[in-house]
């Protein structure tokens, strides 16, 4: 697909890695729509950015919620060619720990966003691709998810995470048989050890420490490199039903 004349959905647009995502594609000339639950920050990225780019309120394991969104989201738009499904959250939770075991509600709420919540934006999105006129190669729609490298690689007190990373990665061949005969390519991103606002609050002592794990580069990720994968993705018609590590090598211990 061209990125100038697509039309994306970005969810967990307004922050590290969606953000990215949001920048990249408009720079490249792309119709974006924000989905996240923080309006402010939200609305304030779409502001900035301007008039390709608008932001949508919504919950992503809440069917009516982004229902509504997408419904809006194609209207201004006049379509939707892509999604980039990059909203999760994540917790450090042992199995048994000094507390007890792992909280049950805790371990069902990262699940919840992170893998029900990807499959529910995508499904509901796959609906409104399958009416876009086919392209030269008959393609109607791009998905691009987000994995992990703990999908491959969890650390101690990741195991909600990990669990619902893997899920990502392992649904994406799946999907992608599923979605064939509507013209519909899915593939999904396994980020290593990306800057985002989580290394934020950890500070520049433990980033550093990180990043002398990671063969080559010997750094942090930068967002910008998540998002330039993402449009090559979009871009490329035979990348189809693959998870793709981008992690400069590293492999956890």
């Amino acid at each position: 697909m061209d990125i100038s004349t697509v039309r994306v959905i970005v969810t967990g647009g307004a922050s590290g890695l969606g953000e990215a995502c949001v920048r990249g594609f408009a720079e490249h000339g792309a119709r974006v729509a924000i989905f996240d639950r923080d309006a402010d920050r939200g609305a304030a990225l779409a502001g900035e950015i301007g008039g390709s780019v608008g932001f949508h309120a919504v919950d992503v394991t809440d069917e009516s919620s982004v229902q509504a969104a997408i419904q809006s989201a194609t209207e201004d738009m006049g379509g939707v060619s892509a999604l980039i499904n990059c909203a999760g959250i994540a917790n450090g939770i042992k199995t048994l720990g000094r507390d007890g075991p792992f909280p049950l509600a805790d371990f069902s709420h990262v699940v919840d966003i992170n893998l029900i919540g990807t499959f529910n934006v995508l499904r509901l999105v796959a609906v409104e691709m399958a009416k876009n006129q086919p392209n030269e190669d008959g393609e109607r729609g791009v998905i691009v998810n987000t994995a992990s490298a703990a999908a491959f690689d969890g650390q101690k007190g990741q195991a909600a995470y990990s669990a619902s990373k893997s899920g990502v990665a392992g649904m994406t061949l799946p999907i992608a048989r599923d979605l064939a005969y509507n013209g519909i390519r899915i593939c999904t991103i396994a980020p290593g050890l990306f800057l985002t606002p989580m290394f934020d609050t950890l500070g520049p002592e433990i980033a550093e420490a990180l990043a002398k794990d990671v063969p080559f580069p010997k750094r942090l990720g930068r967002p910008s490199e998540f998002a330039h994968l993402a449009r090559f993705i979009v871009e490329n018609p035979y990348m189809n039903g693959e998870t793709i590590r981008l992690d400069g090598a590293v492999r956890l211990p």
